[in-house]
């Protein structure tokens, strides 16, 4: 079932330039407008359940896009389905159905425990008490809350307050959750639980995940399918596995001596050495030049090796490469 439908869907801003060339009473009576496509005619579906990374490099249409998708703001032309519903139309019909969580910006009451922001939420979205209490105790439970709960949430860390965050967006249990850099600012163990948490919530309470991220490590983790947008167009849709798989254009070639290394002969078009030593050799493949398969035939032509490893470009190059590409 499909929970987002997009066609064509644009959005133009525009906005009135002076002619440098020309005098003030000029500029003032001839004024020219200039228009600004900040999403340009994109299409997508996601189907219920998915977890997907919308990216791109700042500027490129991303943050546009999800303002249409919840109903902040209008599109130039196009149509948008989210959960059945037209957001520009619906958008109180459809706040019941989508939950958002910012990394940078807090939805909770600072000087107030955690419950009572909790509770709010409820209230907002008109859950009476007992269904309030019951599931404050589920997200609890679930987001493993117990031990900071009552706190005001000001004196909560950094990996406790997005915890917070996500867990009070789930409170009237939306269908789908809109995440912006949502592991921002965390350390490395506190972003393994959060993703982890996202995860669970996937799979138990069948929440669709709309993941927008700089982190790698987010993507590569959370989603199974990425749509790239650059310049306000949509270049790549693909899952993940087959991005990591499909656009790798380097490969490094990690190579152990059977006995020390002690000469390193000149390599094929395509290959490059990264590192020469006695006890290592790493050859870097530009795999549009040479085939893998036929760089590593030549490395065991000529070297007496023991052991090899080939690592693939992180997911972070690969997209940095499509982005320069594009």
């Amino acid at each position: 079932m499909k929970i987002i439908e997009v066609k064509n869907l644009s959005k133009e801003y525009k906005y009135k330039v002076k002619d440098e060339n020309k005098g003030f009473f000029y500029n003032l009576f001839h004024e020219k407008e200039k228009v600004v496509k900040a999403v340009n005619n994109i299409s997508f579906d996601v189907e219920e359940g998915e977890k997907i990374a919308f990216i791109g490099p700042n500027g490129a249409g991303k943050s546009t896009t999800i303002k249409m998708l919840t109903g902040i703001i209008y599109p130039t032309k196009g149509n948008i389905k989210v959960c059945g519903l037209t957001p520009i139309k619906d958008r109180n019909k459809l706040a019941y159905k989508i939950g958002t969580v910012f990394g940078q910006r807090s939805q909770l009451l600072p000087n107030l425990p955690l419950t009572e922001s909790m509770e709010m939420f409820g209230v907002m979205y008109d859950m009476d008490k007992k269904s309030i209490k019951k599931r404050i105790d589920e997200l609890s439970e679930l987001f493993d809350l117990k031990e900071f709960i009552k706190q005001p949430v000001r004196k909560l860390s950094l990996g406790q307050r997005m915890r917070a965050e996500i867990a009070t967006s789930l409170m009237h249990s939306p269908r789908i959750i809109f995440l912006d850099e949502p592991t921002i600012g965390l350390d490395v163990v506190s972003k393994k639980s959060l993703r982890e948490l996202l995860l669970k919530i996937n799979k138990e309470e069948k929440v669709t995940i709309f993941l927008t991220s700089h982190d790698t490590e987010d993507i590569q983790s959370i989603c199974d399918r990425c749509i790239i947008i650059n310049h306000g167009k949509i270049i790549i849709d693909t899952p993940t596995k087959d991005l990591m798989n499909n656009y790798v254009k380097n490969k490094n070639i990690i190579i152990t001596p059977n006995v020390e290394f002690t000469e390193f002969p000149e390599l094929s078009k395509g290959m490059e050495y990264v590192k020469k030593s006695k006890n290592q050799v790493i050859v870097s493949v530009d795999t549009e030049k040479i085939h893998t398969q036929k760089a590593l035939e030549e490395l065991v032509k000529n070297f007496d090796i023991d052991d090899f490893n080939i690592d693939n470009e992180s997911l972070e190059d690969i997209i940095r490469g499509i982005y320069e590409e594009d």
